[in-house]
């Protein structure tokens, strides 16, 4: 796969940018192979071109993994000592910047074993509850007009987040967008396995998902458009001729008008502080330890 596109993917310079890089790869080409398309049942009136759409503090106030992570506390999925242990090391990472190969393997394992056992049509169910009760009333009106305006344009759009699969394509089919690419994991014969399917959707596995899914639907990146709040998504932003920057963090905000990007911000001013000064801190840690908790997926044969 992306052949069309080797001068952007040079080599990695060592085993650990290695090993990084495959599991980037893996973790894209599951997204893409894996995403459910809930509208296209037809060919567009537009064929090349689409949009992707970053969900958590983009589409959506707040990251959705918290909030299916809560609702599942709830209906106890799982316990509280559980998801601490694993948001404690996820945090831990972050902040003292540990990057020893084996800490970050057992602090996978650890998210994941506790989902382990655990059914797809079990969350699944569950997911539409927690939709309805802490996600639907969250999306940024804003943003769900970008994204009608693309659909109305006759273009495809798809999610593109570190979520798990199951709440993306939720959240895209209750919007009524085309389809979504999640973080994969994998089941037996329906029941979780605990593994992730390379890693991650986030950062470069991103734009190797992107890549991906315009491979396989035929999509031309130059006539496509890409929104999010986080630099962590400019290999995504970056990929597509029109990126557009929604609610975004600091870094991207600078970076946006460097490059002369459009920016839309639907947050008041003190809303927008704040939030940017918690996004680097809660939501990374949320979604590095519950996404990686919480992501699961079909087998992938």
């Amino acid at each position: 796969m992306n052949a069309a596109h080797p001068s952007r993917r040079p080599g990695p310079r060592h085993p650990r940018a290695a090993d990084l890089r495959t599991r980037s790869v893996l973790a894209g080409e599951a997204a893409a192979s894996s995403a459910e398309v809930e509208s296209a049942l037809a060919t567009p009136p537009d064929p090349t071109s689409a949009a992707f759409f970053d969900v958590d503090n983009t589409v959506m106030q707040g990251a959705s993994i918290f909030h299916l992570a809560k609702g599942l506390h709830r209906r106890h999925f799982f316990t509280t000592r559980e998801i601490l242990g694993a948001a404690w090391k996820q945090a831990y990472f972050r902040i003292v910047g540990v990057e020893d190969p084996e800490h970050v393997a057992e602090a996978r394992s650890s998210a994941l074993n506790f989902i382990k056992g655990h059914t797809v049509a079990e969350l699944e169910s569950l997911g539409e509850e927690i939709f309805d009760e802490a996600m639907a009333h969250r999306i940024w009106p804003g943003t769900r007009a970008l994204a009608q305006m693309h659909l109305d344009q006759g273009q495809r759009v798809w999610l593109v987040t570190a979520a798990p699969i199951e709440i993306a394509t939720i959240i895209a089919r209750r919007l009524g967008l085309t389809g979504a690419l999640g973080t994969v994991s994998e089941h037996v014969d329906g029941v979780y396995t605990g593994r992730l399917v390379g890693d991650l959707l986030h950062g470069p596995a991103k734009g190797e998902a992107v890549r991906a899914i315009a491979e396989r639907e035929g999509l031309d990146l130059e006539r496509c458009s890409a929104y999010s709040d986080s630099f962590n998504d400019l290999p995504m932003l970056s990929l597509v001729g029109d990126p557009c920057v929604i609610n975004p963090d600091s870094r991207l905000r600078d970076h946006a008008r460097a490059n002369g990007w459009r920016i839309r911000d639907y947050r008041t001013g003190r809303k927008a502080a704040r939030a940017g000064l918690l996004a680097a801190g809660a939501a990374g840690a949320a979604s590095g330890s519950v996404a990686a908790a919480l992501a699961i997926r079909r087998k992938v044969h």
